[in-house]
């Protein structure tokens, strides 16, 4: 195992009006590379798939962990990211010697022995192979969850839109009001509230 096991950590779902923010940890073993890694949202469906895959099959470690819609409305968006990023890093079977989280603000790490090697990085999964590795299974992850969350909710498209909040999400939203995986804080399904 390499001495030095750099986590790299990133979110999916935090502009949606419904469903988890997912965040994955995923530490890259040097000696079975992934090629072809990129941000998630520069990749096509198919592409991301692939990868998520191959990520699974070569890296050293990989965790995905969420924070639901209730946990989102009780302790806010960003918030909620930072601890769906925090329970990815505890899902963790091998413990990393280096995070780099994707954004500006770092979970709480000091309590884990993780501070002092953790980093910040604005677009980090355009820069960080391990970044990107957790921007593509945090992604494919919650978009599956969405398709699934469809058949419990149908009526509102979450199998298209993944819970974002186009035009008919938010028609479906005034017709049927909220369904239990809808963010009730966030503005169009405050106002869709019965």
């Amino acid at each position: 195992m390499p001495a030095t096991r750099i986590a790299g950590v990133d979110e999916a779902g935090r502009g949606p009006l419904a469903g988890p923010v997912v965040a994955a940890a995923v530490i890259l073993d040097p000696d079975r590379p992934v090629h072809g890694l990129a941000d998630s949202k520069l990749l096509a469906p198919a592409q991301r798939e692939r990868l998520a895959a191959e990520i699974r099959a070569r890296a050293l470690a990989c965790a995905v962990a969420w924070a639901d819609s209730s946990e989102i409305d009780r302790l806010n968006i960003l918030e909620a990211t930072l601890l769906a990023m925090r329970r990815a890093l505890l899902g963790l079977p091998v413990r990393p010697t280096a995070v780099l989280v994707d954004g500006n603000r770092l979970p709480r790490l000091a309590d884990l022995g993780l501070a002092a090697g953790a980093r910040a990085i604005v677009r980090g999964d355009r820069s960080e192979p391990a970044i990107s590795a957790a921007s593509i299974l945090a992604k494919t992850w919650r978009d599956a969850l969405m398709a699934r969350l469809h058949h419990c909710y149908p009526g509102f498209g979450l199998d298209g839109h993944k819970g974002y909040p186009t035009g008919a999400h938010v028609a479906a939203l005034r017709a049927q009001g909220p369904s239990p995986v809808h963010r009730l804080t966030f503005a169009p399904c405050k106002v869709a509230a019965p």
